[in-house]
């Protein structure tokens, strides 16, 4: 037994140094609080690293398929009004919204920002008591009234009661309403009256789109829009203005639901138009993002970078539609954030290089300076130091 412990005493590592052969010095105190100090603060920056979750990012290929992208905006036009103010958006599959207004709220807003009314996107006022007869003359028995779509009917039966009904018709034929005086329901609702009356007045446009997930754009204009020989026009000459001041600023863009950490280079966005019907147009590329918290829950949105051009209507060039556009494609690639905890076992192989690294670092500088000093010391003793 006496053997095998003689055995396990041989193999000692750590040999033990008798206190009287100890020889404590000034700058070794010294060291040994400055080591004592640099290892308390990377302990600790190691427990923070340890207790804070950390994002893990991985770059793979986009396989979903039939997915739907959600657009997020919140745009304001302070010196456009929301009666002449639309929406459009469309993409390279072919589907086409044109003159959206479902999820939308329009904010009308003075010259000075304030709010004057809040509203769903809407044109018109409600129907009028008595429209025009379709055929004229006086009302026969059992007959209903059903106003004009002045040649925009798709059938006999079809009947425009309010301004906007016909202008929706018109719509759909790809005509454009040249003077709305002419319209016996615009006429009566004051159509051009309203126009005018909100004169100087701004709009606040916000709310979402839910598109195909493939590249396309939506676009802020004046006037409704129709396609006319395959071309997406719109409908300037109802509102009877020479120019529209396009200036807008952007609150907010977004595709997709917010997790933390996202930036969207548009929020905050301004633009104070220097030329009158200018063209704002935004190149936006999406790149597809997963992010999953410390707690396995997944947020399925995107992030973009983007590139903007101005285009102004100068004279001798050719007439560009006064708006904002934004152009959008999709990444192949698709980015994954994945919040994690460093593993208790990293935790403590890195704590015990801590300690071992700055105990072996400041054993060195430590045997440096009392080396120096005995060397030093020896000299000035004979006399050889200078």
């Amino acid at each position: 037994m006496e053997g095998l412990i003689g055995k396990l005493r041989n193999l000692d590592a750590y040999p033990k140094i008798n206190e009287d052969f100890y020889s404590r010095t000034l700058s070794g105190g010294v060291i040994t609080i400055a080591s004592s100090i640099v290892m308390l603060l990377l302990f600790v920056s190691e427990l923070r690293l340890y207790l804070h979750a950390i994002t893990e990012t991985k770059l793979v290929v986009d396989t979903s398929r039939g997915e739907r992208l959600r657009i997020n905006f919140d745009v304001t036009f302070p010196a456009l009004p929301c009666s002449i103010l639309s929406l459009d958006a469309m993409d390279i599959s072919g589907e086409q919204h044109l003159d959206v207004r479902h999820d939308i709220i329009k904010k009308r807003i003075d010259a000075h920002g304030n709010v004057i009314e809040t509203r769903p996107d809407t044109i018109g006022a409600h129907k009028i008591d008595r429209p025009l007869q379709r055929h004229g003359g006086r009302l026969e028995h059992n007959e209903t009234y059903c106003g004009s779509c002045y040649g925009a009917e798709v059938a006999d039966d079809d009947c425009c009661n309010t301004c906007e009904e016909v202008r929706e018709a018109y719509r759909k034929k790809g005509w454009a309403v040249s003077n709305p005086d002419l319209i016996d329901q615009c006429k009566r609702e004051g159509f051009l009256e309203k126009i005018k009356a909100e004169d100087g007045e701004g709009c606040n446009m916000y709310g979402f789109l839910d598109v195909n997930k493939v590249a396309g754009n939506f676009h802020f204009a004046p006037g409704k829009s129709f396609q006319q020989s395959n071309v997406h026009v719109h409908d300037l000459q109802a509102f009877q203005k020479d120019s529209f001041n396009i200036s807008h600023k952007i609150n907010r863009i977004s595709f997709g639901d917010y997790y933390p950490g996202v930036v969207n280079p548009l929020d905050g966005v301004q633009w104070t138009q220097q030329t009158p019907n200018a063209m704002y147009e935004y190149f936006l590329k999406v790149v597809p993002t997963v992010f999953t918290d410390i707690n396995g829950h997944t947020i399925q949105s995107n992030q973009f970078s983007v590139t903007e051009h101005v285009r102004g209507a100068e004279l001798g060039q050719l007439r560009t539609l006064p708006g904002v556009f934004f152009f959008y494609e999709l990444s192949p690639i698709k980015v994954t954030f994945i919040e994690t905890h460093v593993s208790f076992m990293h935790f403590l192989t890195n704590i015990c290089a801590i300690i071992g690294g700055v105990f072996t670092v400041s054993g060195i500088l430590d045997s440096f300076v009392y080396h120096g000093q005995r060397a030093i010391k020896k000299k000035m003793e004979i006399g050889k130091f200078n």
